[in-house]
């Protein structure tokens, strides 16, 4: 029998001669990450698809950790979306059984952290298991009032927006709101993310890991004048250094909004 050992790709490493983390600089309130390359990553290493979803979750705590601790206020994960359903049968029960193994054996640390747990998206859809493990992690974090850890759980966002729209037709509908009512702040307490105080409701800086330069359908409204930070690296690789380099990214940015710096005015 003759043995073939497969060398394993070499992590990416950010380049950081261009790219330096200050912590005393202003640190994205509101991050999002479109975690992308679990397959991929245990495709490099002969594994099943599923262990890179499962070394996924281990980067899940990780970077957890570091965002609270660099002060982040709000950190929004893809974990599934509704178009995921489309992946094979065993892919995706293994993927609704991940959030209980993930929150069985993490919220005494989320508690520790000061973390708190939340999910957005349709939940009603998810297996009952699932469920009660989602509502279990947000019951026992309820207190917490650090870090706000949402998950995206069956979420779309063109879904999201038409229920919203829905949503909004339906009071004026009942005589509850008036058209001439309707506006940006309107529409936002009728997406998933009105839960968060305003100012934290959109994120200021998307990452998404793997390479890819897609949206993928997340936080469309949302994300109208975030920064977008795109990393070859695959998630499970991904580390706090990865996250330092992308806010390191994010504040060399010059964020307009669509107007002009000072200098430009004159």
């Amino acid at each position: 029998m003759v043995l073939r050992f497969f060398p394993q790709k070499e992590k990416y490493t950010p380049e950081k001669s261009q790219l330096t983390f200050d912590p005393k600089q202003a640190i994205p309130k509101h991050i999002a990450i479109i975690m992308d390359g679990n397959g991929r990553w245990a495709k490099n290493r002969r594994l099943p698809r599923v262990a890179g979803h499962k070394e996924g979750m281990e980067t899940v705590k990780k970077i957890t950790k570091h965002a609270n601790r660099l002060g982040v206020k709000v950190l929004t994960l893809y974990a599934f979306s509704t178009e995921n359903w489309k992946r094979p049968d065993d892919e995706v029960n293994f993927l609704m059984q991940l959030p209980v193994d993930f929150f069985d054996t993490f919220v005494p640390e989320l508690i520790e952290e000061n973390v708190q747990v939340h999910v957005m998206g349709y939940e009603q859809y998810l297996p009952a298991h699932t469920q009660d493990a989602v509502k279990r992690a947000i019951e026992q974090t309820a207190t917490n009032d650090g870090l706000v850890l949402n998950f995206a759980l069956n979420y779309g966002s063109r879904a999201e927006i038409l229920t919203a729209v829905k949503g909004i037709a339906t009071e004026v509908q009942n005589n509850h709101l008036a058209v001439e009512e309707i506006d940006e702040t309107v529409m936002g307490n009728h997406l998933m993310t009105g839960f968060l105080p305003e100012d934290l409701r959109d994120p200021e800086l998307v990452i998404r890991t793997s390479g890819e330069e897609r949206i993928s359908n997340f936080l469309l409204w949302q994300l109208a004048y975030s920064e977008l930070f795109f990393t070859k690296a695959l998630w499970p690789d991904f580390d706090g250094e990865h996250l330092e380099t992308a806010i390191a990214d994010f504040q060399k940015r010059n964020r307009r909004f669509g107007g002009l710096d000072k200098e430009e005015k004159k």
